[in-house]
């Protein structure tokens, strides 16, 4: 019986087109596109800032395992659990 799914290694035909052509020539530099431009928008994200915490390595690397169980990057993970955190306390001091 063929199978209908694609071999792990295998790419769609116009992709692998494009690893064997020079796209360049495609582009117009005098003519920069923005997403409007294309119908698109980015998602609207609440404005971030860069912290730096140091963490003990047994934590940080408990953090690492359970996000790569949960298949998330840790700090994505890292920021889950502190915002649960936040409003688990919220709760209990309303």
């Amino acid at each position: 019986m063929a199978s209908s799914r694609k071999s792990k290694g295998q790419r769609p035909t116009e992709i692998r087109d494009y690893d064997d052509r020079d796209t360049t020539t495609m582009i117009d530099s005098s003519k920069p596109l923005a997403f409007a431009d294309l119908g698109l928008q980015l998602p609207k994200s609440p404005p971030t800032q860069v912290i730096s915490i140091r963490l003990p390595s047994a934590l940080l690397n408990e953090i690492k395992a359970v996000a790569s169980a949960r298949d998330v990057p840790y700090q994505t993970l890292i920021k889950f659990l502190l915002a649960e955190s936040i409003q688990r306390r919220k709760r209990r001091a309303a």
